[in-house]
C-alpha cells in the first residue's frame, strides 16, 4: 500500500435520535467526536416497515382534478360552437 494516502481511521461516538449512543470506528470527524443522527433505523420508515400511503386516485381522476371535470370526456366530433349556430340558422329560416 502507498504511504500517507489513506484517511485517519479513529473512534467516534454516534448518538441516535432517541438519545442512545454507541462507539464505532470511522473516518468522519476527529478522534472522540460525536455524530448526532437526524434519522436512524429506529425511526425511519425504510427500516421500520411502517409506510404512509396516500390514495391519489387513478390517472384519469388526477387529469380531471388538474384540468377540470369536463376534461377527458369524449365529444361527438362536432365543435361545441357549431350546435348553437345550427339552431340559430333553423330559427332564421322559419321567420
Amino acid at each position: 500500500m502507498k504511504e500517507k494516502i489513506h484517511p485517519d481511521y479513529h473512534k467516534i461516538t454516534v448518538t441516535m435520535t432517541d438519545g442512545t449512543s454507541f462507539e464505532t470506528r470511522s473516518t468522519w470527524g476527529k478522534e472522540g467526536a460525536t455524530m448526532r443522527l437526524d434519522i436512524d433505523p429506529k425511526t425511519h420508515p425504510a427500516w421500520t416497515g411502517v409506510r404512509q400511503t396516500i390514495d391519489r386516485g387513478g390517472r384519469v381522476q388526477r387529469f380531471k382534478d388538474r384540468f377540470g371535470s369536463g376534461a377527458g370526456t369524449k365529444s361527438s366530433g362536432k365543435p361545441a360552437a357549431a350546435a348553437p349556430a345550427t339552431a340559430a340558422k333553423g330559427a332564421a329560416k322559419k321567420k
